[in-house]
């Protein structure tokens, strides 16, 4: 059988953001007797949760849910005023691990909102992080992901727009939505897409280029997290089959058995070894050449969670 050429597509894999919250999480264990909770997943990869919860970090849904004695850690995805609100109040020591990226988002909707403007948030209903956005707008605000949604959202023509865009929403899908804000009202505001977010961006630029000299993709990454949805949506726009798994046995040999290169990526919330363990199922199978494509610098770093609460 030939040797299968592996094209890895640079950046992928952990982001700064998903580096520094789950960084805050393992800090926090060795830094404190006391039990660890986190609001929602810290980040969307069950790889990675599993190993906290192994290490005897717990996973709820709500605030409520943890004892009172428990340092809690807000997640990356961020949190709503509320509900940030109702952690502050609490006796035991909170963590925000909120990615300073999504922060910004929430400043920016504030920002808008207290200017008069209807806000439209870009991005799926229900995310975790679109949920934290809507909690910081004082004022009227909708969702849309599409261009169909933007004509059924109830904002009058002459109504004052501004939007901010989910940071792991697919660029081509934040940009279509704009145009149609853009085509219905005619007082549009928002930030440049090409500010959404500097990770997302890179890693679905960084498929594209590969795309092209590719057969198939195959994308690391958990099924419930945007970013690797977008990311196989990016594959299959650039007519490649394209598949999600989110362990390396989930590959099946059928899918790259006619194959003669192969592209893989991983999503921002999703660990490097997911991909050397995909290299090795591959190598199991027949002979590979591996090569990196793209620079897998990125010069983003975040400033630490602040521990200084455990003191």
């Amino acid at each position: 059988m030939r040797p299968l050429t592996v094209l890895l597509a640079a950046p992928r894999g952990f982001c700064a953001g998903v580096r520094r919250a789950v960084q805050a999480v393992e800090d926090a264990r060795a830094a404190t007797d006391r039990p660890i909770y986190v609001r929602h997943q810290i980040i969307h990869n069950r790889r990675v949760t599993d190993r906290l919860e192994t290490a005897g970090v717990r996973f709820v849904d709500e605030l409520e849910q943890i004892p009172p004695d428990a340092v809690t850690v807000l997640s990356a995805h961020g949190v709503g005023r509320e509900v940030a609100g109702q952690a502050a109040r609490r006796a035991a020591p909170v963590l925000d691990a909120t990615c300073p990226l999504v922060r910004r988002v929430h400043l920016e909707a504030a920002r808008s909102a207290q200017a008069g403007r209807k806000i439209v948030v870009i991005g799926h209903e229900g995310h975790p992080e679109v949920t934290g956005i809507l909690g910081h707008i004082d004022g009227e605000a909708a969702v849309a992901a599409s261009p169909a949604e933007v004509e059924a959202l109830g904002f009058a023509p002459e109504d004052p727009v501004a939007y901010v865009v989910q940071t792991t929403l697919s660029v081509d899908d934040a940009r279509a939505v704009i145009a149609a804000l853009h085509a219905r009202y005619a007082d549009v505001a928002g930030p440049d897409v090409r500010t959404i977010c500097y990770a997302t961006q890179n890693r679905q630029t960084a498929l594209r280029r590969i795309a092209g000299r590719a057969d198939r993709l195959v994308v690391c990454g958990a099924r419930n997290s945007s970013n690797a949805n977008r990311l196989r949506e990016v594959g299959e726009a650039e007519g490649r089959p394209t598949l999600l798994i989110e362990e390396a046995g989930e590959l099946p040999r059928a899918f790259v058995e006619e194959a003669e290169v192969l592209g893989v990526t991983a999503a921002a919330s999703t660990p490097e070894e997911l991909v050397q363990e995909l290299l090795d199922r591959l190598a199991s199978w027949r002979a590979i050449s591996v090569s990196e494509v793209g620079d897998p610098e990125e010069n983003v770093r975040f400033a630490p969670v602040d521990l200084g609460a455990l003191a």
